[in-house]
Parts: structure tokens; sequence; C-alpha cells
């Protein structure tokens, strides 16, 4: 069973950067769909990246193109999630999560259902 643990979280003035990192547990890890989420209280958890294993390019939320980039350290079963030019609605604790490779090819590869690990989560509070 893969384990997921997030680091980086913290507060950032608007306009900063934050960078979140995801350790695997497991080398297979490398070989999965991943995924970063985030949600605040009172509402659904919503996909903002998506990285799939096979090269291909990452999907992102309408809401963060252009200023959250999502990459991987295969050597060191981590995946990072940059923020840059950050808003106050950013604000949220941010989860990464890990799917069967398949999960990327979806038309809508964003469904927290789709995802079987998740990490625990880091909040991500940005100030104006």
């Amino acid at each position: 069973q893969v384990q997921l643990q997030e680091s980086g979280g913290g507060s950032v003035q608007a306009g900063g950067s934050l960078r979140l990192s995801c350790v695997a547990s497991e080398y297979t890890y490398s070989s999965a769909c991943k995924a970063w989420f985030r949600q605040v209280p009172g509402k659904e958890r919503e996909g903002v990246a998506v990285l799939p294993s096979n090269g291909r390019s990452p999907w992102y939320a309408d809401s963060v193109k252009g200023r959250f980039t999502t990459f991987r350290d295969n050597a060191e079963n981590t995946v990072y999630l940059q923020i840059n030019t950050a808003k106050s609605e950013d604000s949220a604790m941010y989860y990464c999560a890990a799917a069967p490779p398949a999960v990327c090819r979806q038309a809508e590869p964003n469904k927290p259902g789709a995802f079987t690990y998740w990490g625990q989560g880091t909040q991500v509070t940005v100030s104006s």
C-alpha cells in the first residue's frame, strides 16, 4: 500500500510562491497517475493538477493554469506542486493522491473518487 506524505504548506502573501512536495513510500508510485487536490471547509475537494506517468503533459484546472506547475522526481519518489502568483482563493488544504495509470487517460482525470491513495494534507494560506 502506497503511503503519501505532503509537506511545504504554510502562509504566503498574495503574489508570492510556494512549493509543495509529496513523497511516496514505494517505488511503484513512479508509474501511478498522480494528482493534487485542494479543499476548503464546506466545499467539495477540487482537482487542481494531474500528472501522468508516461511523459504526457499535465492537466490543470482552469483556475490555476499558468500559475501552478506539477512535476516529478522519480529518483526520490516525489511529486511537486509549484504555486506562483498565489491568490487568496488558493487558500485550502492541499492533498496529493495516486491512482492506477489508466485514470490519467480519462477525459476528466480530476475526479477524487478515482484516486486510491491520499496524503494527510498540507495547509496553504494566502494573505492579501
